[in-house]
């Protein structure tokens, strides 16, 4: 899939998906279908309009790339979202982004989709133009609840329910970070782990212990809560014990796709009940995801 920003496009004949698709979810995917052009923000327009209320994300660019790239579509055009960009008129997003800059023929939205300033503009607008075919579609329910971005968000920062996010995602959720040094405790208990210090920007799975796998299929038993950091005194931290792995992942970045969450955090009693649970969890994570053959974590 090419990725380009809009500045960047050539106009030709296009069938258009527009959304911001935070973490390209089974609602976006319908919105998508069919389309062979996803057109999308960064950043997230709410991080520019309004700041203080901007939610975590699920899904950085890249991310967001990967899992359209994987839905079949050609191109996915970027709008390099700003100041002078939301300020724009409905009817000029119309004339000089998706005609003159994109030759849209069609046109697909989710029936919440507004864009243009004040986000005046609305779905009916794409459908009265004329210009294109137009397709509104209608929020995807689950379980009698609309699948949403910002339900996904709840699950997986509040609630830590990564299989429920996978399901409505239509994929596990996964993150990226560079492991960092941490305390070595982990090591001094028999479970060396890569120690990843979270992105503020993006949704970090709620306190507690998961079951994971590495971008390289290894089984990876990771503790998400607070610890001791460098810079910032105490914040959260993600430990991952990769299992049967002895390499250093000192300065590398890896990634944890979520497949469940074993427990939440626990307060243990001695060293030895903690190292108990551990071994426990360890195990659990060994059934629930088993471990790739690669050399590489």
């Amino acid at each position: 899939m090419k990725l380009t920003w809009l500045p960047d496009a050539e106009c030709r004949p296009r069938r258009i998906a527009i959304g911001t698709f935070d973490g390209v979810h089974l609602g976006h995917r319908e919105v998508i279908a069919g389309a062979d052009t996803v057109l999308t923000f960064d950043p997230h327009p709410s991080q520019v309009v309004h700041p203080a209320s901007a939610p975590k994300l699920l899904t950085s660019l890249e991310r967001k790339a990967e899992l359209i790239a994987s839905l079949g579509v050609e191109e996915l055009v970027v709008i390099p979202f700003d100041g002078a960009f939301a300020s724009q008129t409905p009817q000029e997003f119309l004339d000089h982004v998706l005609v003159e800059r994109l030759g849209a023929e069609q046109v697909s939205v989710g029936d919440n989709f507004h864009f243009g300033a004040k986000a005046k503009g609305t779905p009916a607008m794409l459908a009265d133009d004329g210009r294109f075919g137009a397709r509104i579609c209608a929020l995807l329910e689950v379980e009698g609840k609309p699948v949403s971005s910002t339900r996904i968000r709840q699950l997986v920062a509040e609630e830590g329910d990564v299989a429920q996010a996978a399901k409505l995602l239509g994929s596990e959720f996964k993150l990226n970070g560079t492991v960092v040094h941490g305390d070595k405790r982990g090591r001094e208990l028999g479970f060396p782990t890569a120690n990843l210090v979270p992105d503020d920007r993006f949704v970090t799975p709620a306190h507690g212990i998961y079951a994971c796998r590495t971008g390289q299929g290894r089984a990876a038993a990771v503790s998400i809560g607070l610890r001791p950091t460098f810079q910032t005194g105490r914040g959260v931290l993600i430990e991952a014990f990769v299992l049967d792995y002895e390499g250093d992942l000192y300065g590398q970045e890896i990634s944890l796709t979520f497949v469940e969450r074993l427990r939440g955090e626990e307060r243990f009693d001695g060293i030895e009940s903690l190292v108990e649970q551990m071994n426990k969890d360890v195990e659990r994570t060994r059934l629930a995801v088993p471990a790739g053959a690669s050399s590489e974590a």
